[in-house]
């Protein structure tokens, strides 16, 4: 009849001569629960759509009920997860706080899951992590993407079999490293034509430069093509930058060794300083940048997560610690089986 009921029960309890006074199951709630299955398959269904604070202002409850419904759904998940031999994995930082605070994100690219987030982004922390896992679920790893940041490097060999044939640098983070330097070219042209001659032709044109030419018509462009073929510093990075981006078409690792051992060679002589830093730098890793492209891997799905996970960040407001911020992206983005136990296999589905 739609009218608030109360339905008040206690719980049997047992004696043991072993054990003591045991709580006996009950079918409707989880063992040591204030609340109901179905109560907390609800606030499960509510918190994937709203941050903890609003789920728990429109059901009259308080803010660490509904966090402690979040944390228990997280905790059945990860004892529920399987662990299986790991074949393809992601591994990334994200910003956890302002002032370089991050956290690593651990990704299994072939389930598109969150297996773990670690609390920083040292080497000895993801160290640890590969040293929780069964030896032979390690030997099976095929491909692991990452940026070129040491620590991680260092972790993954002294854990992973053959780490050097397996680590595949992603080309996003690459192109990125590209993009940080052609802007900062152009910033400094910029900035010597303005003094020396009081006008610019770079002025506004930040964002045109930074652009993929090879995925767009050029021809609605035009203004921009013809400065791009000026006798102008920038020019000159932006057409590193292109080469770059099509050196990663190649097929075989051979032909793309040499492509890039071009390309190197002409980013040695550009006469950028901006540029021939990225250059060193390849240089030292060029192996993991050939490895990706004869895996045909990248980090993608993986900067997707991140998306989410900022996101996230962002619903809840921030996050006053690591524990609460973990917590939060494996209840999104784990995977997990969250439901309690006695709804499991039921159609039940959370209004």
């Amino acid at each position: 009849m739609q009218l608030r009921t109360l339905i008040e029960c206690e719980v049997p309890r047992a004696r043991c001569e072993e054990h003591g006074v045991k709580q006996l199951p009950v079918a409707w709630a989880e063992a040591n629960a204030r609340f109901t299955a179905l109560f907390e398959a609800l606030v499960i269904g509510w918190l994937k759509e709203a941050s903890i604070s609003a789920v728990a202002q429109m059901l009259g409850l308080s803010w660490d009920e509904v966090a402690g419904i979040q944390q228990r759904a997280v905790k059945r998940g990860l004892a529920r997860r399987r662990k299986q031999p790991l074949e393809h994995i992601g591994v990334d930082e994200t910003s956890f706080q302002k002032r370089h605070e991050y956290v690593t994100v651990i990704l299994d690219r072939k389930h598109d899951v969150v297996l773990d987030v670690l609390d920083d982004r040292k080497a000895q922390t993801l160290e640890q992590w590969f040293r929780g896992r069964p030896a032979h679920h390690l030997a099976s790893l095929k491909t692991l993407t990452m940026d070129m940041w040491d620590p991680f490097i260092l972790a993954v060999r002294n854990c992973i079999p053959d780490a050097d044939a397996k680590i595949c640098f992603d080309r996003f983070h690459v192109a990125q490293h590209f993009g940080k330097a052609l802007d900062k070219v152009r910033a400094q042209e910029h900035r010597g034509l303005l003094s020396a001659e009081g006008l610019s032709p770079l002025t506004g044109t930040k964002y045109e430069w930074q652009r993929n030419a090879s995925h767009l018509d050029n021809r609605s462009r035009r203004d921009f093509m013809a400065l791009s073929r000026l006798n102008l510093k920038t020019a000159r990075a932006w057409r590193i930058k292109e080469a770059a981006a099509q050196s990663w078409d190649y097929s075989y690792r051979a032909s793309a060794e040499k492509g890039w051992k071009s390309l190197l060679g002409w980013i040695s002589r550009c006469r950028l300083e901006a540029v021939k830093k990225v250059g060193r730098m390849l240089r030292r890793y060029l192996w993991g940048v050939l490895n990706a492209i004869t895996a045909r891997v990248s980090n993608a799905m993986l900067e997707a997560k991140n998306s989410r996970i900022q996101w996230v960040k962002k619903m809840a407001c921030g996050f006053r610690n690591r524990q609460r911020f973990r917590m939060a992206i494996l209840f999104h983005l784990g995977g997990l089986d969250l439901m309690p136990k006695s709804l499991r296999n039921s159609a039940f589905t959370p209004i």
